[in-house]
C-alpha cells in the first residue's frame, strides 16, 4: 500500500469503523433482490419499499406467484417499477426452479439473472460470501477520482480493477461499504464537505475549486 492509499484507509477507518451494507434484509434472495431494486434510487427508498414487498410475500415462492401490478404498486415510489416488477418475479422463479431456492456463489449465474449486473453481483458475493469484492457505484466512483485514485474517464470496471490493486484483498469488503458512506455523507456530488476533511492534500476536486 502506497502512503495515499494508507492514509485514505486510515481516515475511513476513523469515520466508519464499522461500516456495513445499509440495505436492510434477512435472507439471502432479499439481499439480491434489493440490490437489483436499489438502481438509480436511494438505499432508503429501496428500504422503505422492500420492508412491504417482503412481509407481504414473505418467500421466494410467494414472490415468484406474485401478481405483476401488485409488485409495481409497491416499488412504484423507486422508479422503473415495472421492469423492476417483472426483474422481481423472474429473479424469484429461477432462484426456485434453477437453484433450490438459494443464491450461489456463481458470478456467471448471477449476473445472467435480469436487471443483475456486475455491481449488484459484486455486493451480493461480497456481504453473502465473503468474496473480496468492490462494487462501483456512483458514490465509489466519484471517490475514486477525486482521490485519485482513478482518473476522470475511467469506467466501472476500470475503477473496480484500480481499487483491486490498491487495497489489501481481505480489505475490499470493508472499503467498498466505507468508500459508499464516505460518498453518501461527506464526499457528495455537490457541495461536499470539504473543510473538516483529512484528505484535502491528495483530493483532486479540492485542489480544483481552490
Amino acid at each position: 500500500m502506497t502512503g495515499s492509499t494508507i492514509k485514505i484507509e486510515t481516515y475511513l477507518n476513523e469515520l466508519f469503523p464499522d461500516a456495513r451494507c445499509e440495505l436492510n434484509y434477512n435472507k439471502d434472495y432479499e439481499l439480491l433482490l434489493a440490490t437489483m431494486l436499489s438502481a438509480q434510487t436511494t438505499d432508503k427508498r429501496v428500504n422503505m419499499v422492500t420492508a412491504i414487498l417482503f412481509t407481504k410475500y414473505p418467500s421466494l415462492k410467494a414472490l415468484s406467484e406474485a401478481k405483476l401490478s401488485d409488485i409495481e404498486n409497491i416499488i412504484r415510489p423507486i422508479g422503473t417499477y415495472h421492469k423492476k416488477a417483472l426483474n422481481t418475479i423472474e429473479i424469484a422463479k429461477r432462484l426456485l426452479t434453477e437453484q433450490n431456492g438459494q443464491v450461489p456463489n456463481d458470478r456467471n449465474y448471477l449476473e445472467s439473472l435480469p436487471g443483475v449486473g456486475r455491481k449488484t453481483t459484486n455486493v451480493v458475493l461480497s456481504n453473502i460470501f465473503n468474496e473480496p469484492c468492490i462494487a462501483v457505484d456512483t458514490h465509489v466512483a466519484r471517490v475514486s477520482k477525486r482521490l485519485g485514485i482513478a482518473k476522470p474517464s475511467d469506467s466501472p470496471l476500470e475503477i473496480e480493477k484500480k481499487l483491486n490493486k490498491k487495497f489489501p484483498k481481505n480489505h475490499l469488503g470493508k472499503i467498498h461499504h466505507q468508500l459508499v458512506l464516505f460518498g453518501r455523507y461527506h464526499c457528495l456530488a455537490r457541495n461536499p464537505h470539504c473543510d473538516n476533511c483529512k484528505l484535502q492534500e491528495i483530493c483532486k476536486y479540492k485542489k480544483v475549486k481552490h
